[in-house]
């Protein structure tokens, strides 16, 4: 299969999702990612042990899995001489450096850009924070939880207002992964400029900007008038159009109309909806008038769309002309045919020896082809492998173990 990547070294000094989901999806297009762990505790997300309130099994992890396939794990205690030396020499062969460690931290244990340049001039310096590495909060950690849900205002436009609180965010590490693509796309284009004209580049992605990218268009909305969509609670229909709403099935099923201009679109909808008469209507027949009698045309729609179960929806409404989608759940998805027949599932090897654990693959697809590659590595595994091909004899390894320097 194609690999865009291969032949480009990325060293990654990260934890936790963000940034090294970044390390993934370049791991999926065919990089050498090695990611420094600590040689004792590893990744501190191995350490998790509960997500949503779900038991997690270290040796089946997701929080591991999903930000971490494909690389290679090599353990190094930064914070001494020894494991700098060794992080410095992996760092001569890379051509990204990619951290999401806060900047004094970076600056105490000497992998900041000015460090890593020191022994590479021409690697590619990528960053993840919370907030960004300008401003007065450079220095302010976050997670997926604040700075992309709440802080960013997406966690308020997608709480009913009707609520009067705050919905929780629901899926762990959902800016983390939307901003993992975001560096994986920003370092892209600085190998590609590199490759042009010889100048390297630093990079920075915040969870915050990833948020506001994400909204953009109600970001854009809020900053011209002052004012943005909320989410709307089950049963309403706030749109002046009657199919862009959320209708519920006989057995408690949802079936979401989204079609955004029902110009051509308006008899073939209500032909399917089992009411046909109601594209002779002309209270309903044309595009105008549907909108203003909105109120009107949502009834019947609810009432026939909950007179049959949901089942009966998804089977019967492929023929439909206009847009639709069934309400379905993450793990509905993974049955999918159309996101099976699309690759957006690929089995790896498990950690434990059982069955193979399925990972999701990243948006991005070559020419047709399923993703290949390989479990997420056990911390330290590969630590002996990569100092040998940098060179690092035996006796060398042996006293750095003895150091605590590498794992």
């Amino acid at each position: 299969m194609l690999k865009p990547m291969e032949g480009v070294r990325v060293l990654e000094v990260a934890q936790f999702t963000f940034v090294p989901a970044a390390g993934a999806i370049l791991a999926d297009w065919g990089a050498d990612v090695i990611k420094v762990e600590h040689p004792v505790r590893g990744d501190t997300q191995r350490g998790f042990i509960n997500m949503g309130g779900f038991q997690l099994d270290p040796n089946r992890h997701p929080l591991i899995e999903h930000p971490n396939r494909g690389k290679r794990s090599v353990g190094i205690d930064v914070s001494t001489p020894g494991g700098q030396e060794i992080l410095y020499e992996i760092a001569k062969t890379a051509d990204v450096f990619l951290t999401n460690y806060m900047p004094a931290q970076r600056q105490k244990n000497k992998f900041d850009v000015e460090h890593i340049r020191a022994v590479n001039p021409n690697i590619i310096y990528a960053r993840g924070s919370a907030y960004g590495d300008k401003g007065p909060e450079r220095d302010t950690g976050g997670f997926d939880g604040t700075a992309f849900w709440t802080r960013s205002g997406v966690g308020h436009a997608l709480t009913p207002e009707a609520i009067n609180g705050a919905l929780s965010q629901g899926i762990p590490a959902f800016g983390d992964s939307i901003g993992g693509m975001n560096i994986a796309g920003g370092i892209s284009a600085a190998l590609f400029h590199r490759e042009r004209t010889g100048e390297t580049a630093e990079i920075d992605v915040s969870l915050l900007s990833t948020a506001w990218w994400a909204a953009g268009a109600s970001v854009t909305q809020g900053l011209e008038t002052g004012e943005t969509m909320r989410s709307l609670m089950p049963g309403d229909v706030g749109s002046v159009n009657p199919l862009m709403a959320n209708y519920q099935t006989s057995d408690g099923g949802t079936i979401n109309l989204c079609i955004v201009s029902p110009t051509g679109y308006i008899r073939d909808t209500f032909e399917h909806l089992g009411l046909p008469e109601l594209a002779d209507d002309p209270r309903f027949s044309d595009v105008m008038p549907l909108i203003e009698n909105a109120a009107a045309a949502a009834k019947l729609i609810t009432e026939a769309i909950a007179s049959k179960p949901f089942e009966y929806w998804r089977q019967h409404l492929k023929t439909m002309k206009g847009q639709w989608a069934p309400f379905q759940s993450l793990v509905d998805l993974g049955t999918d045919e159309q996101a099976l027949a699309n690759d957006m599932v690929v089995e790896v090897e498990a950690g434990d020896g059982g069955e193979p654990f399925k990972v999701v693959r990243g948006p991005v697809q070559f020419n047709h082809e399923a993703l290949e590659t390989t479990r997420a590595p056990q911390a330290s595994e590969h630590t002996e492998l990569v100092l040998m091909e940098l060179g690092v004899d035996w006796d060398r390894i042996a006293e750095l173990k003895d150091a605590g320097a590498i794992a």
